[in-house]
């Protein structure tokens, strides 16, 4: 993929496929992303076992992206198996799911359901407080960057609706720095994740949820 836009300063051609890299921009980030594109590109290509490259000539020159795959098909014996469900065991856990892209929302949902939760997912803030009124999470995972009510606000109103509700609430977010997480623990949320979620630290946190709800809840008879 070649184009003739705004070009990559050639020092930064060996960091640009890092997670949250990013260009100079303005205070407002209008020119730019999260800086996960690249890095989720170079993920896929690297579980297809391939690899990806960035060249330019310099800033205002344009940019050119190359991606090598393996020709071939695998056989049965090479193929590599499915992905197992979150790493740690844990208990089954109720988890409200709230993030405004649909995508990832439905991916994560995906991989926490085959773990056996039962995740209810919304895409606004508005929608996380109708289903909490029927549905009894152990956990909110609330994205920050929210339409309408953003995730701090979501946070404080789940907080101030349940307050003895004993509900955990993680945080994601593209932005994890000292003072992000500053702001989300400000806001009540017990835990902060980088986006793309690490399932791993997720369902490690999970697990650690886990225990705290099933010794703070009386079984159900």
């Amino acid at each position: 993929v070649k184009d003739t836009g705004m070009g990559i300063d050639p020092a930064r051609l060996a960091t640009v496929f890092d997670a949250f890299a990013q260009g100079a921009q303005a205070s407002d980030r209008s020119r730019g992303g999260l800086g996960l594109g690249l890095a989720i590109v170079k993920s896929l290509v690297g579980l297809h076992d391939g690899h990806v490259e960035a060249h330019s000539p310099g800033i205002g020159q344009g940019s050119e992206f190359v991606v090598r795959l393996p020709t071939g098909v695998a056989t049965r014996a090479t193929a590599r198996p499915p992905p197992p469900p979150l790493a740690h065991p844990r208990p089954v856990l109720r988890v409200l799911l709230v993030d405004d892209n649909r995508d990832a929302a439905d991916l994560l949902a995906t991989a926490l359901r085959l773990n056996g939760d039962e995740v209810v997912v919304t895409y606004d803030g508005a929608g996380a407080l109708r289903a909490r009124e029927t549905f009894e999470p152990d956990v909110a995972l609330l994205d920050i960057g929210l339409p309408g009510m953003d995730g701090y606000e979501l946070a404080r109103r789940l907080r101030a609706g349940w307050p003895s509700s004993g509900l955990r609430i993680f945080a994601i977010s593209g932005y994890a720095e000292a003072r992000d997480r500053l702001a989300s623990k400000t806001a009540g949320f017990d835990e902060h994740l980088a986006k793309p979620v690490n399932l791993t630290h997720l369902s490690a946190l999970l697990a650690g949820a886990g225990s705290t709800s099933s010794t703070s809840t009386p079984a159900m008879t």
